[in-house]
């Protein structure tokens, strides 16, 4: 007999406001059986947060539960099932089982995570609450939980600031605050959405090893169908408060019953995708294919738009606060591509590769230490970083840049109409009545309604909002956009739509993008040509059929093994991405491992496809 450690029955949650109350929770009921995974799947704003929420009683002020249960039954002190939801939040029982029983890890850790405190300090805090521990042995605890949630140096971690770590090893110090009182039910809410594949791949691995030695229960919130599929034994399908759906990983996968399951796996990109077949996303988007102000660039495919000729750039920094001692940082390292006018150029790496860097180097935000970068708008091809005056105005209007965080690329005190005129503005472009219009029909182009240019950017989605950054993008009519992981905020339906907006528009206009992410399967659906960039130098280089039907590099084959397919025949292979450090060039087999001091060189292995290799004096010497 299965025994539930969590019984969710028939909860509703109400948030309250001025306009009147809102049922973000509405009758909904499942169970969290002992040492299994259950994921609550749906969009954002479906209630799975909430309940989550719930479950922990650390809700808003704003909200409230008004019916059901929350049963959980705890198997260290034997006793009667208790219900959360007759407790009172602020009470000591309640305190024992939040973060002692019930510990919860959560989607941004550096928001989760005091800066003003070492991870050693918040790890042994949370064991101290909960157990009455000397503070050696708090710190012993957290040494052994830093070694088993897998940091490279456990001592080390102790004493080091959240600052000072990636996004990979933040999100290890949060799962190890939450392990550290060895709870019966780990809530993780989207664990691995700011992450990169290969680092989103570990923690994954590590919740699963972890659910294994503990026997733990684990409630997964996600909208990452890949993720499920990967991790779940049961799964829960959310809308608007209430169960669309319910079963087995097996059932839901093999034999999805409600229209709104199948419409989120439609919504999903898929390696399997077939030419020319469209994402469909849950709410179709109306826009506008006419250009606002004039036609299509005419685009020469065999022009170069943009040409990237072996650019580094270099940082330096300390070591320590206080050792005086710097070291540099090869943050894009003789960095050679190529943009043909009209087509999506897919770049792709993990965190701190150097994408980023790069794009900031095209837009001259950043100055280059060699190499160059040019432009060819269709007069000839000019030196970006040698521009100035009326041609660098013209620079800056023709290459336009889409930012990963719609909410903090747009001002808050600034109305619609005003962050869609002000690039018209600055530019002297048109009249205040053409500006009006062209600010209307931008609205259109990007399926919102023109009716929205009063208001203010808090009160759109998050998808709405990045549709206001690709209008605001498009204001000046540019031929060029730096995407600068567009979607990656975004849950499964509204990158679909901004996905396909971006499509769209490139048939319609003509536009040529620069498209940075580390998501795989995105890059597949919107690009032409794929680079794989690590430790700033690109590793490889080909059509997206070529890269992903024969990867040659083995950096390569690790992101591709790294991404969760939402489809349950292809499962991670864990044991594979255990072994080796895939992003060490100097750990990579030959040919293709760098030392220090060798960038190599990248040799053509195909039609349009290079990899880079070991240089011929270092393959010599070796």
């Amino acid at each position: 007999m299965i025994v539930a450690l969590l019984s969710v029955r028939d909860l509703g949650v109400e948030i309250r406001s001025d306009l009147g109350h809102v049922a973000a929770v509405d009758g909904l009921s499942f169970d969290v059986p002992r040492g299994k995974t259950v994921a609550i799947v749906g969009e954002s704003g479906s209630g799975k947060s909430v309940t989550a929420q719930a479950v922990m009683q650390i809700l808003p002020k704003v909200a409230g539960i008004t019916r059901g249960q929350i049963l959980f039954d705890d198997p260290a002190d034997g006793k009667k099932p208790v219900d959360i939801a007759t407790i009172d939040p602020l009470s000591e029982r309640m305190r024992q089982i939040r973060g002692g029983r019930i510990a919860m890890i959560f989607q941004e850790p550096m928001t989760s995570l005091s800066p003003l405190h070492t991870a050693g300090d918040q790890v042994t805090e949370a064991l101290r609450m909960h157990a009455d521990v000397s503070d050696s042995e708090a710190r012993e605890s957290a040494l052994d939980v830093f070694r088993r949630v897998g940091f490279p140096d456990p001592k080390r971690a102790l004493d080091t600031y959240p600052f000072e770590l990636s996004g990979g090893l933040r999100q290890r110090a949060m799962i190890a605050m939450a392990l550290i009182t060895r709870p019966a039910l780990l809530i993780a809410d989207e664990p691995t959405t700011a992450l990169d594949v290969t680092t989103q791949a570990q923690i994954l691995d590590l919740i699963h090893e972890l659910q294994a030695d503990t026997g733990m229960s684990v409630l997964l919130i996600t909208h990452d169908l890949g993720v499920v599929a990967n991790m779940a034994d049961e799964v829960v399908v959310m809308y608007r408060g209430r169960r669309m759906e319910a079963g087995a990983r097996e059932d839901i996968f093999r034999r999805p019953g409600h229209p709104y399951l199948k419409a989120l796996m439609r919504a999903v990109p898929r390696f399997a995708m077939k030419p020319g077949e469209r994402l469909t996303p849950l709410r179709e988007v109306k826009t506008s294919p006419l250009r606002p102000g004039g036609s299509a660039f005419h685009c020469d495919a065999n022009r170069n738009v943009l040409s990237i000729r072996d650019v580094s750039k270099t940082f330096t920094l300390r070591s320590g606060w206080f050792s005086g001692k710097v070291r540099t940082v090869h943050a894009v390292d003789q960095v050679s591509l190529s943009l043909p006018c009209g087509t999506t150029l897919g770049l792709v790496g993990e965190s701190g590769c150097g994408k980023t860097t790069l794009s900031k180097i095209i837009s001259r935000a950043l100055k280059p230490d060699g190499g160059q970068v040019t432009f060819d708008d269709g007069s000839g091809p000019k030196d970006v970083h040698t521009l100035d005056g009326s041609s660098l105005t013209a620079y800056r209007r023709a290459v336009q840049f889409v930012f990963q965080d719609p909410f903090s690329s747009l001002n808050p005190r600034m109305t619609v109409y005003e962050i869609l005129t002000e690039p018209m503005k600055i530019h002297g472009i048109g009249t205040s009545d053409e500006r009006f219009e062209r600010a209307k029909a931008l609205l259109e182009m990007v399926g919102l309604d023109r009716r929205s240019l009063r208001r203010y950017p808090h009160s759109f989605s998050g998808g709405q909002r990045q549709r206001l950054g690709i209008a605001r993008a498009l204001a000046l009519e540019p031929q060029v956009l730096l995407c600068d992981e567009p979607v990656s905020a975004l849950d499964v339906s509204v990158q679909a739509q901004v996905l396909n907006l971006l499509k769209d528009l490139q048939a319609a206009l003509g536009l040529s993008y620069l498209f940075v992410s580390h998501n795989l399967a995105v890059v597949d659906y919107v690009a032409d040509t794929i680079a794989v960039m690590c430790r700033g130098h690109i590793v490889e280089e080909a059509s997206k059929e070529a890269l992903f039907r024969e990867p040659a590099h083995p950096y390569t084959k690790a992101l591709l093994a790294a991404v969760p397919d939402p489809d349950i025949d292809r499962p991670l292979d864990f044991a594979k991405l255990r072994t080796g450090r895939f992003s060490d060039p100097s750990a990579w087999p030959e040919p293709y491992r760098l030392v220090e001091g060798d960038h190599g060189a990248m040799t053509a292995i195909g039609p349009d496809h290079r990899v880079r290799t070991m240089s011929e004096s270092r393959r010599e010497a070796a």
